[in-house]
Formats: structure tokens, C-alpha cells, sequence
């Protein structure tokens, strides 16, 4: 019984030493320390021994039991170890290699110039307020007194849903919610996307416009030009800025004009960016008229009020001299990381 466990110990060491993964290794602890192993099996062979020669046997063969136990353990760090080292070397770094550095991204300079004019807005007191995209024919048209056979539509077509239903043409529609729901003094102003059919070097089918609104008693066009002249002097960066009102039309209000400012290229004395003029058109507006604050259930006799559009596009390509409107939706890199 001694050589049979002697040959044994000898038969796992061998194939201990012969295991070259840990895969193996456990195998090989199965087949001797299992629940069905040659040592588990030696040691239910013990109760067919005589009785005064079991406790010699059972001695012998937890000695056994230790020795392989031992070996297995020794091997199991033998093999850790290799493992780490061949890991540590395959995942080894040359660290005289140039480092791989991450790009930072920027802000797109719509979001630049949308981001400068709220905070512009904001320090006079102007409220946010942002509208559907999705409107009813009826708030962005009929009560902006543009009724269906007005020409001012076909300045403003776009993406019909239904009949009744379209991608709005401005963000008007938001000050009409805002007249609707709340009474004079209103000031807000309306940041977000509008939709119209058009597609050029100046002009696309979707874009950006904050518009503004200021109801209360005894607004004039002084008020207007006062609040713009401040706003647009933060945006060009300019306390040189100068504007002036031109006669123009709009069917909400009344009377409507273009707002230019003093050229802040050549301040004024005339350039290639405004066309030798000294002068850039830059938005509309007016006085809001009074069909439109009649519908909207304020009274025109009692309150007057002021609104005005700005394209942050417009403003963008002034800003930062882009020629052409596409290169805004194009997301090409080299353009918008000009902006960092």
C-alpha cells in the first residue's frame, strides 16, 4: 500500500509539473483530489484494511494528500506569475512615443451668437420663452394678421403637415402664446428654429431667429431703437455701433422698419463687407400692430408694444465673415473648430 501511494504522489507531481495553464492544472486536481479522484478513492478503500492498521493508512495518505495539495499550490503561483509577466509585456507602452492627444470640441457659432443675445436680452429684463416647432396655421399666420389670401405667405412658405398644421416660419407663434396667456407688461423673447422653403448661398430651409416682444403702456419706436442699439453693440463687441430705422413692411406691425448698424469693419466710412454703404442691414421689426393685440385680447387703446426678428445666422456670418449659410450644416471640422 506505501508504493502504491509513493506512485501516486510520483504520477501528480509529474503531471503537475507537465500542466502549462491553469486550465490544466485544475484538471489535474480533479483527477487526484476530486470527488471521484484517485486520492478520494484511495481513502474509501480504508474501511475494507483491518481496523488496527487504518489509523497507519489514513496517516499516509493525508500526508500524500498534503504533499500533492502543496505542489498544486506552488504551481498555481508559478503559473500567476507567468501570466503576469506575459501580460505586463504585452501590454508593455513606449513611453518615447508621441502621446495621442484628444481633441476638444467648441461650441457651434450659432450656439455662439445665440448664447451672446440671451445674455444680451436677459440683462434688459427680457423673459425666454420657446414655442413649438410644430404650429397651427392659425398662430403662426392668421393672428400675425396674415390671413390665407395675404401675399406675405408666399414669402414665408414652408412645410405643411396638414392643411391646418406646419413647420412655423418664425417664432412669432411664440409671442402670440405668450399674449394669449399672460397680460401686459410682457417682455420676452423667443429663441429656436424655424422652417422655410428655401435653399441658397443665403438662405436654407431651416435656421435660427430670436425674436422679441415688449408690451406695456406708452412704448414707442425710441424704446425699440434704444434696446437694440444696446444689445447689438455687446454682440459685435463695438461701443462705436451706431443704428438708424429705415421705412419698411411687415404685416404684424405697424409701423414697420430695418434695423442697419454702422459698419464695425470700417466704422462706417464705407468697405467691401457693407458694399461701400457704411451701413449692414441686420433685423426687423416695429410696432406690434393693433389687429394683432386685439386678437391676441389686449387692448390696442390702452397698450402699445414693440417686436423685432433677428436671424442668428445673419448675425453669425457677420460676425465671423461666412460667405455662404451652408457651411453651418455641413459639420465640417475645419470649419468649426475656427470657433475654439
Amino acid at each position: 500500500m506505501k508504493e502504491r501511494i509513493e506512485e501516486l504522489v510520483n504520477l501528480a507531481n509529474k503531471r503537475i509539473s507537465e500542466a502549462l495553464s491553469g486550465k490544466l492544472l485544475n484538471d489535474v486536481k480533479v483527477e487526484f483530489l476530486g470527488k471521484n479522484g484517485s486520492v478520494t478513492s484511495l481513502m474509501k478503500g480504508m474501511r475494507d484494511l483491518p481496523p488496527e492498521e487504518r489509523p497507519t493508512f489514513g496517516q499516509l495518505v493525508n500526508e500524500m494528500r498534503a504533499k500533492i495539495e502543496k505542489a498544486i499550490s506552488e504551481k498555481e503561483a508559478e503559473l500567476k506569475k507567468k501570466e503576469i509577466a506575459e501580460r505586463l509585456e504585452a501590454e508593455s507602452i513606449d513611453v518615447t512615443l508621441p502621446g495621442k492627444c484628444v481633441k476638444e470640441g467648441t461650441l457651434h457659432p450659432i450656439t455662439l451668437v445665440k448664447n451672446q443675445l440671451i445674455d444680451a436680452f436677459q440683462g434688459l429684463g427680457f423673459q425666454i420663452y420657446e414655442g413649438p416647432e410644430i404650429e397651427l396655421d392659425k398662430i403662426n399666420f392668421q393672428m400675425l394678421n396674415i390671413p390665407e389670401d395675404h401675399p406675405a405667405r408666399d414669402m414665408q412658405d414652408t412645410f405643411y403637415v396638414t392643411d391646418n398644421i406646419l413647420l412655423r416660419t418664425h417664432t412669432s407663434p411664440g409671442q402670440v402664446r405668450v399674449m394669449t396667456s399672460s397680460k401686459p407688461p410682457i417682455k420676452v423673447m423667443c429663441p429656436g428654429r424655424v422652417y422655410r422653403s428655401d435653399d441658397d448661398a443665403t438662405h436654407s430651409p431651416i435656421f435660427h431667429q430670436i425674436e422679441g416682444l415688449v408690451v406695456d403702456k406708452n412704448v414707442s419706436l425710441c424704446d425699440l431703437k434704444g434696446s437694440l442699439e444696446t444689445i447689438l453693440k455687446k454682440v459685435f463687441n463695438s461701443d462705436d455701433i451706431k443704428t438708424r430705422l429705415r421705412p419698411s413692411y411687415f404685416p404684424f406691425t405697424e409701423p414697420s422698419v430695418e434695423i442697419d448698424v454702422s459698419c464695425f469693419e470700417c466704422g462706417g466710412k464705407g468697405c467691401k463687407l457693407c458694399k461701400g454703404t457704411g451701413w449692414i442691414e441686420v433685423l426687423g421689426g416695429g410696432m406690434v400692430n393693433r389687429k394683432v393685440l386685439e386678437m391676441c385680447g389686449i387692448d390696442p387703446d390702452v397698450y402699445s408694444g414693440y417686436a423685432f426678428g433677428i436671424g442668428l445666422e445673419r448675425i453669425a456670418m457677420l460676425k465671423y465673415h461666412i460667405p455662404d449659410i451652408r457651411m453651418f450644416f455641413e459639420n465640417d471640422i475645419r470649419f468649426t473648430e475656427q470657433f475654439k
